[in-house]
């Protein structure tokens, strides 16, 4: 059994403009690749994939063969769209060879999925506020888009909201249905994923509203597929849904304050994960800089908070839980850095390994 994993991180590597207005300066070379020990939780860095713009966000292939990143950019090849870029996976070093780049017809992607059969990426375009469909050949690289849908719509922040700013895609276990949680108009949007022909049909219920001002931003699924919870990055909540797998259909359970009581500052969300054994769900506080830990209960899918625990570092954008439940990586992105958590299995506790990394602008962590 291999005593190692690997760890790649996406970076900004070039000026990026928020929604916010604020521009931040990327500092990354690229997508780094780490050893990460199972047993002590130390990374060590063993490759870099440069040349590869403002890669914020990484999916990797159900097969681990591949690798994808979306370029958080505004303009590419002359027109005003990012793209996704396409690598293989070297299985004994972790090495990224790159294959092919393609537009996603849409500006700032910032999240993309794969969905299970590995036959397409999903990119969720936020500054334009769209998805798009890419479909993934044999060798591993993408063709043209399949197919490109625009949201519509604004909500009650006129900075943040003024128009629709699709933030990430999820698809259920079944790969039927696609989320898209959209933080411009208070809406997870849903569609039915056609496999033959790489399109987003409409759903029943095509949205979910939200509390206006919540602004929805990451769905993630129940292992056990019964239940769903997003995390709501302008409000700094999370809600629980109950999910129907036959309809694809969501029901609000819950909702929850992901900061302390007492805590006064600015603070928003980013990132949310269950753990394996979909006993626990994590979510990041960007401000009060912290990942909050909620218990699941296993019979009706609430949640009920266990505690707050610091990351460290500024600004955790995102975070990552190891496959087996043993670890959570934070990354710090106005911090430099990735700083490593053991998890508790029993009661979903993290406490600090000591073992951090210096990472220039990390925005994503993914472990294979």
């Amino acid at each position: 059994m291999s005593k190692h994993r690997f760890v790649f991180v996406g970076t900004y590597t070039e000026p990026i403009r928020f929604g916010t207005g604020k521009i931040l300066e990327g500092k990354g070379r690229g997508i780094y690749v780490y050893r990460l020990d199972i047993s002590s939780g130390s990374m060590e860095e063993c490759g870099l994939a440069e040349g590869v713009p403002n890669p914020s966000y990484l999916a990797i292939d159900p097969s681990h063969r591949f690798l994808y990143a979306v370029n958080e950019l505004k303009e590419f090849e002359g027109a005003s769209t990012g793209a996704v870029s396409a690598f293989s996976v070297d299985p004994g070093s972790g090495k990224l060879r790159f294959l092919n780049r393609k537009p996603t017809h849409g500006t700032d992607p910032c999240h993309l999925t794969v969905d299970k059969a590995g036959r397409y990426v999903l990119v969720a375009n936020f500054m334009s506020g769209g998805v798009c469909v890419l479909p993934i050949r044999e060798d591993g690289s993408l063709g043209d888009a399949t197919d490109v849908v625009q949201h519509r719509g604004s909500s009650v922040d006129p900075l943040r909201q003024s128009g629709p700013h699709a933030h990430a895609v999820t698809l259920d276990d079944t790969g039927r249905y696609v989320f898209v949680p959209d933080l411009g108009i208070d809406r997870v949007m849903a569609y039915r994923l056609d496999a033959n022909r790489g399109k987003l049909e409409p759903h029943d219920e095509p949205w979910v509203e939200v509390a206006a001002g919540a602004g929805p931003r990451q769905l993630v699924m129940h292992p056990q597929g019964g239940y769903a919870y997003l995390i709501n990055e302008l409000d700094s909540t999370v809600t629980a849904f109950r999910y129907d797998r036959d309809r694809g259909i969501l029901r609000e359970i819950q909702t929850l304050s992901t900061l302390p009581g007492d805590f006064r500052g600015a603070s928003t969300c980013a990132e949310v994960q269950i753990s394996p054994s979909g006993k626990f769900l994590y979510g990041s506080n960007r401000g009060h800089d912290s990942i909050v830990i909620y218990a699941i209960d296993q019979a009706d899918g609430t949640l009920a908070c266990i505690g707050h625990e610091s990351t460290q570092g500024k600004t955790p954008r995102n975070f990552a839980v190891d496959p087996a439940g043993e670890f959570l990586l934070a990354a710090n992105q106005d911090s430099d850095s990735i700083v490593i958590f053991r998890l508790d299995p029993a009661s979903g506790e993290l406490t600090a390994t000591g073992h951090r990394v210096d990472v220039p602008t990390p925005v994503c962590v993914k472990v294979m």
